[in-house]
Order: structure tokens, then C-alpha cells, then sequence
């Protein structure tokens, strides 16, 4: 059975924003005049500045307090895991899911993802690079909802307000939470899903 050729065989490389096929002599999309790059310039070096860029603002993302609760006459400011344990403790187990999901399970998931991803590249590893292409594409799903992360503060603040004798605010370490989405955001944009198959052409 004869295998597929790849786009390089047949002196084509497709444009970053529309898709279009174009030839390999061309710099710019003939259809929407984007700059044309067989792959997305320097992907794994910018991939890396922007994830480690991500886990230096996570840790005062974490360590900082980031909301200021007021629960029953109890006032006190909070980190992310100490206002996910908070809300448990008062029996609002919704909330505190909700938190916990968006604020701490999906970064680490974003972290861990994009790590290995970039260290397999790097590595040319032709280890399971179906699977590792599917994990890209459920980051890359998962990037489409990351500003949801950024309004978590504030919808929980919207659902405590309708709760008697309850306030809460945000505070400085939502902001380097903010940060953190957008990193994690551009790191994902920067990666060339196309570099985990270089490995097998290189064999060919």
C-alpha cells in the first residue's frame, strides 16, 4: 500500500490563517496576505517563554490572596485552594467545584500538556503522536473557553450576593491569574502541531 505524500513533496505550504495551499515560493497568501512559514516561526522557543512565563505568574496567582469573603459576619482574604476549602467548609460544594475546575485543575492540565509536548519535540520522539496530536487539539479546545478562568471571581461573586449576611471581592492575585490564562492563551497559539510529526519525516 503506498503512503500519502507530504505537503513538502509536493513544494506546498499551507497558510496559518485560511487554510489556503500555497506554493512554496510564495511568502505571502495569495488569498488573504498572510505571511506564509512552512512552520510557525521559532514555535518551540516562544511555546516555552510563554508557558514558563505562565508558572512564574501561577505562583502568586496561588500564594496571593485573590478574593476577600465575607460569610456569616466571617471576614477573611483568600488564596484560591484556601477559598475552594472555605466553601466547602459552609456547605456550598457547587461553588467550590466550580473554583477548584477552573482555577486549578485546568492550568495544571495546560502546564502538564504543553510541557510534554514541547520536551517530545524536542526530542523528535515518535511516541504516540496520534494521541499527543489529540491532546493539543483539546488544549486548543480547552483555550477558546480560558477567559471563562479570568470571570470565576466574579461569577461567584454574583451567585454569594444573593446569599443573605455574604460578600465577596477580588484581590490582587486574581490579577496574576489573569496573566496566567493569557500565557498559557499564546502559548498554546505559538505551538506548531505540525513539529510532532517532523519526527516520522525525518525517517522518511
Amino acid at each position: 500500500m503506498s503512503r500519502i505524500p507530504y505537503a513538502h513533496e509536493h513544494q506546498i505550504n499551507l497558510c496559518h490563517i485560511c487554510g489556503y495551499a500555497c506554493a512554496q515560493e510564495l511568502h505571502c497568501c495569495p488569498r488573504c496576505d498572510s505571511p506564509v512559514h512552512r512552520r510557525k516561526p521559532n514555535s518551540l522557543t516562544r511555546t516555552w517563554a510563554f508557558l514558563i512565563a505562565g508558572l512564574i505568574f501561577y505562583i502568586p496567582a496561588n500564594v496571593l490572596p485573590v478574593m476577600y469573603t465575607n460569610m456569616l459576619g466571617n471576614s477573611s482574604e483568600s488564596t484560591i485552594m484556601a477559598g475552594v476549602i472555605d466553601f466547602v467548609h459552609h456547605g456550598s460544594w457547587d461553588i467550590a467545584l466550580l473554583i477548584f475546575i477552573a482555577s486549578v485543575l485546568v492550568p495544571c492540565l495546560k502546564f502538564a500538556v504543553l510541557g510534554m509536548l514541547l520536551v517530545t519535540c524536542q526530542r523528535r520522539s515518535q511516541w504516540a503522536m496520534v494521541e499527543r496530536t489529540r491532546l493539543y487539539r483539546f488544549i486548543e479546545l480547552i483555550g477558546y473557553w480560558s477567559m471563562l478562568d479570568v470571570l470565576v471571581v466574579a461569577l461567584v461573586a454574583s451567585l454569594v450576593q444573593f446569599r443573605e449576611l455574604s460578600s465577596i471581592e477580588p484581590r490582587i492575585g486574581i490579577l496574576f491569574f489573569g496573566l496566567v490564562v493569557v500565557m498559557t492563551m499564546f502559548a498554546a497559539m505559538s505551538f506548531d502541531p505540525r513539529l510532532i510529526w517532523d519526527a516520522e519525516v525525518e525517517d522518511v
